[in-house]
């Protein structure tokens, strides 16, 4: 055997020696990043973590990437009736794909929100809040070029900015690659006045239909 035949021999001897010992073999697997994250804002009054909404969309988005893993990153803000705190929402979801973007350049970033939550994306999508019109939402700068450019896909529920003709599918930093999900009568992204529309966001099929956007853009 040549010299090339027992490098090659060797590399392969080392491959399984490192998933005989559970090591992983790549540098992909090695990162411990995901192929794809979602980053979501829960809505006013939910526990720390992804919400309600955002969680039924991660149930359905999961099943449609294909067998790519996914991870879903609660953001850390205080989700309270203090409205004008929404704008550390935008924030740290801010914060946490300038990490993401750092430390794993290969995973597909996915951005999301609901009712508030959705507030603080339209804040990063460069599109005014409703405070901004009425004083009762704070504000927050959006997001820079670049890291815009690390978001495939967004996916907001309930969004106030809708109300005021501002739908993230077709206006801001990422119209065309947004799905802005509204609940016909829900006062808080349309005219209408049926308070238990903005309860309905985590039935189907509002997170199969958003989920299904996403992972085309995937």
């Amino acid at each position: 055997m040549d010299k090339s035949g027992l490098t090659t021999m060797a590399a392969g001897v080392l491959v399984a020696a490192a998933v005989i010992a559970g090591v992983p073999a790549g540098p992909a697997a090695a990162d411990g990043c995901p192929d794809v994250e979602l980053i979501f804002a829960r809505g006013t009054g939910e526990p720390p973590g992804a919400g309600r909404v955002g969680q039924a969309l991660a149930d359905a988005l999961g099943p449609q990437l294909g067998g790519r893993s996914l991870d879903v990153y609660g953001v850390d803000y205080p989700a309270s009736l203090n409205f004008l705190a929404a704008a550390s929402g935008a924030d740290a979801a801010a914060a946490r794909v300038a990490d993401m973007g750092g430390r794993c350049p290969q995973t597909r970033l996915v951005l999301g929100g609901f009712s508030q939550g959705a507030a603080a994306v339209s804040m990063l999508a460069g599109v005014p809040p409703v405070g901004d019109r009425i004083g009762s939402i704070g504000s927050a700068p959006p997001l820079p070029p670049a890291a815009a450019g690390q978001v495939a896909a967004v996916a907001v529920f309930g969004n106030p900015s809708a109300r005021f003709g501002s739908p993230l599918s077709s206006t801001g930093t990422f119209a065309g690659r947004a799905i802005d999900v509204c609940v016909e009568g829900d006062p808080i992204c349309s005219s209408g006045r049926d308070r238990a529309a903005h309860s309905a966001y985590e039935l189907p099929p509002y997170p199969q239909r958003a989920a299904a956007f996403v992972a085309a853009l995937l």
